[in-house]
């Protein structure tokens, strides 16, 4: 294992790319999504589950951990990954999401952005500057730019606005990061829908010398083929030799269709909190196991799953526990939605190497619709 931090694409089809980002705690297979611990965990799941689905990185976020339990007192207990007990690579969102979904309880200038605690009122000012020290206290591997996100739609000149100040906020970010051994920092392409913006931005922060680029301010709002658009004006201008990341996203439609347009890395909340409110995901399509359908059915939701979440619960069993409010119900089916994922992307990543991209993304919509059809007859 290298002590560097370094990217390496191993076969392509088409745009689509599968490779390998080496970090000191360990390689991180791409196309990769990463599981969202915001607070320091996978919400319903043991860090060593997430790790038996196929997870090579969690996702952590700088605001939510500034307010607790503090960045300080995380490096004060040996940092991030020794807190929560997961040894593998983990990225930091920089909290400049929460600068768009909390926008009534903060103020932006050209400094930062003064959040009022969504917890107990307190005032905590979040630079770009802060944010890479706080993101350097949790020891996090991949560690994100402070940038402003921009809820779609809106004007151009809001996403001029908020693209050339994430912009400004790259450089001072850059700047804060200094050099840190085994780490990485990425840029932050914004730009709300508008083309020019978009492609200014992302040769813009190609020149900052990042570890790697992330495509962020989409899936907020904005319909599917917007979103594709932007990744098809965005992606030819970002680095070929680093990792691209499509922050937030998303469905598992949404992550086929990124990948086939040259996306490497996902995080989405989508797996883990469908599964705490009875949603599970399926390659037969999503199962709303609160339904009185599922009463009385012993089927599992996929015999020929790997997760025992999945293969070894009935749909009765699972449905009882929803029903009740057991936070079984909620462990089970996250873990079964997270491990989906991941065998979405052991099979996007084979299908890039067999050159077959195109037919497993085919194959596996065609699957969607079809539904369970003769594969499980009660």
């Amino acid at each position: 294992m290298s002590d560097d931090f370094s990217f390496a694409v191993q076969a392509t089809d088409g745009a689509a790319r599968k490779g390998e980002i080496f970090t000191p705690r360990g390689t991180i297979r791409t196309p990769a999504f990463m599981p969202v611990g915001t607070a320091a965990t996978v919400k319903a799941m043991f860090p060593q589950d997430v790790r038996a689905t196929g997870a090579d990185i969690l996702l952590g976020n700088v605001y939510h951990l500034m307010l607790r339990p503090g960045a300080e007192r995380v490096a004060k207990l040996g940092g991030l990954h020794e807190f929560m007990r997961w040894p593998y690579p983990i990225l930091t969102d920089s909290g400049g999401f929460q600068v768009m979904s909390l926008a009534k309880l903060r103020k932006l200038d050209e400094s930062g952005v003064t959040f009022q605690s969504h917890i107990d009122g307190s005032r905590h000012h979040l630079s770009p500057e802060r944010s890479m020290e706080i993101q350097q206290l949790l020891g996090s591997d991949i560690q994100m730019q402070f940038d402003e996100c921009v809820r779609l739609p809106c004007s151009d000149e809001e996403a001029e606005r908020a693209m050339r100040l994430s912009l400004r906020w790259a450089e001072r970010s850059r700047k804060a990061f200094r050099e840190q051994p085994g780490r990485a920092i990425f840029g932050i392409v914004q730009g709300g829908a508008n083309k020019a913006l978009r492609v200014e931005s992302a040769r813009a922060l190609a020149d900052m010398d990042f570890h790697g680029l992330a495509v962020g301010g989409l899936a907020v709002g904005e319909p599917q083929e917007v979103m594709l658009d932007m990744l098809e004006t965005t992606v030819p201008h970002l680095p070929a030799g680093k990792p691209r990341y499509l922050m937030g996203v998303g469905t598992p439609d949404d992550i086929m269709q990124a990948v086939a347009r040259g996306i490497d890395m996902f995080d989405c909340v989508m797996p883990t909190r469908a599964g705490r409110h009875g949603l599970a995901y399926t390659r037969f399509g999503k199962i709303n196991i609160k339904n009185s359908r599922h009463a009385e059915d012993t089927r599992p939701l996929d015999p020929d799953s790997s997760c025992p979440a999945a293969r070894d619960y009935s749909r009765a069993y699972l449905h009882h526990l929803v029903k009740a409010g057991e936070i079984l119900g909620m462990m089970l089916l996250t873990q079964a939605n997270v491990a989906y994922y991941q065998q979405l992307m052991v099979g996007l990543r084979a299908a890039i190497v067999e050159g077959r991209l195109s037919d497993f993304i085919a194959e596996t919509r065609a699957q969607w619709a079809e539904g369970e059809g003769s594969h499980l007859a009660p």
